[in-house]
């Protein structure tokens, strides 16, 4: 398959300056793709428009990677209502590695180059900038953007000039990528089309030449109108250490029925007839979830590894009662479960309202007694009304205790 055919069956376009994406298919380019260092992780969010930047590679495009340490300074305004926090020099160069060691992990099968714009924005005296650069940027060009008319208005909070001119700093990458490196088309989510427009022009204003952007789309939750990975709880990060391999599996088990296609074309690098089988075997039975299985497994994989995407696999399938529980577990996947919910040892002929309580399922005995009256409890996936948890329970010396039907609302209770 073609690079334009399977951008277009993956989804992967949301708007471009090319007028047809077909030529992606005769003459290689040298395209960029950059993150702000605004956090020490990647999001979910980010992993989407990074597997277009995949399938650029795969098909023999070259890649600049950047991370902006320039405008990580700053941060970008756009979708922001109010002024952002601004990050000391220490939590951006710590962001700046982790970010480059989370690119080295999902492109780790291509070569590409990684470059910071604090590189070559550190020396930039600020008047030559005014005129060498500055001077090429309409007013009505900036002040016609969105979140600048919102954050002026009458409602709106205000906004700096320092956040108010990040469009120019982002614009002049372009440019110096353009003429330092080759670079003649840039990859962008849909909600950096602005910036990326803004260097397009730059580009031809001082140069002449032709440059292109090539966005794909921002992808939104159906249902809470939040950008994809964001939830109750906050982001879906790529780093273990914020989102635990076990919950980023999970994430996609969640996957609604009506989305999991999408999804698997997005996110995962399986080819055509591999998901449409994938899909047949899913709507043949649509409770055992095959579809999300294999979108869970492939892109924990990508992220965390094999050995992590097995053991977040098998912690999911005991919670979900795939796979008993038993104290014959190995340590590891024991502490990784542990990891994912709390976990008490009590005596036995305990009270389960007082277990309830002490596991943290309920704030209270007097609330314990309503879910367990109200049959909300369950032991091991089956119903529990008794007020008391005997030897004859443990069918091992440990069981699952679950509130209502989430998954995430149990506890393990091991018999001392």
């Amino acid at each position: 398959m073609t690079l334009s055919k399977e951008l277009k069956w993956r989804g992967y376009l949301n708007q471009t300056t090319l007028k047809d994406i077909s030529l992606l298919d005769k003459q290689n380019k040298v395209f960029y793709w950059g993150v702000d260092p605004s956090s020490d992780s990647l999001t979910v969010g980010n992993l989407a428009t990074a597997m277009v930047v995949k399938a650029f590679m795969k098909h023999g495009h070259k890649a600049v990677l950047l991370i902006g340490g320039a405008t990580g300074m700053i941060g970008d305004p756009d979708g922001k209502k109010t002024e952002r926090s601004l990050l000391s020099r220490q939590e951006i160069e710590s962001n700046k590695k982790s970010i480059a060691e989370q690119y080295r992990t999902i492109f780790k099968d291509y070569e590409f180059e990684l470059v910071d714009n604090y590189d070559w924005f550190k020396n930039f005296n600020y008047l030559d900038f005014l005129r060498d650069i500055g001077k090429h940027i309409p007013m009505r060009q900036m002040l016609n953007r969105e979140f600048v008319t919102s954050r002026l208005s009458e409602q709106g909070s205000g906004i700096s000039y320092a956040e108010f001119s990040y469009v120019l700093i982002q614009a002049y990458d372009f440019l110096w990528l353009n003429q330092q490196k080759g670079v003649t088309l840039q990859l962008a989510g849909a909600d950096q089309w602005g910036n990326s427009i803004a260097g397009v022009d730059l580009i031809r204003r001082k140069t002449a030449k032709l440059a292109d952007v090539f966005a794909a789309p921002l992808l939104v939750d159906a249902t809470t109108g939040r950008k994809f990975g964001k939830s109750e709880e906050g982001a879906i990060w790529l780093d273990p250490n914020k989102t635990s391999p076990t919950k980023f599996y999970q994430f996609w088990i969640n996957t609604k029925d009506d989305e999991v296609e999408k999804f698997l074309k997005i996110f995962s690098e399986f080819d055509q007839p591999t998901i449409n089988e994938i899909i047949k075997q899913h709507q043949d039975d649509l409770s055992q979830r095959i579809a999300q299985i294999e979108l869970a497994k492939s892109v924990t994989k990508l992220i965390h590894g094999e050995k992590s995407m097995i053991m977040a696999q098998q912690v999911t399938d005991i919670l979900t009662g795939r796979i008993a529980l038993s104290d014959k577990l190995n340590p590891e996947l024991l502490s990784a479960l542990k990891n994912e919910i709390p976990a008490i040892t009590i005596n036995a002929h305990q009270e389960l309202a007082e277990v309830l309580k002490d596991c943290g399922l309920a704030s209270s005995k007097t609330e314990a007694r309503k879910l367990i009256t109200a049959n909300a409890i369950s032991i091991n996936g089956q119903k529990f009304q008794d007020n008391y948890l005997d030897e004859t329970v443990f069918t091992s010396r440990m069981i699952l205790i679950r509130r209502g039907k989430a998954f995430k609302d149990s506890a393990l209770v091991i018999l001392s």
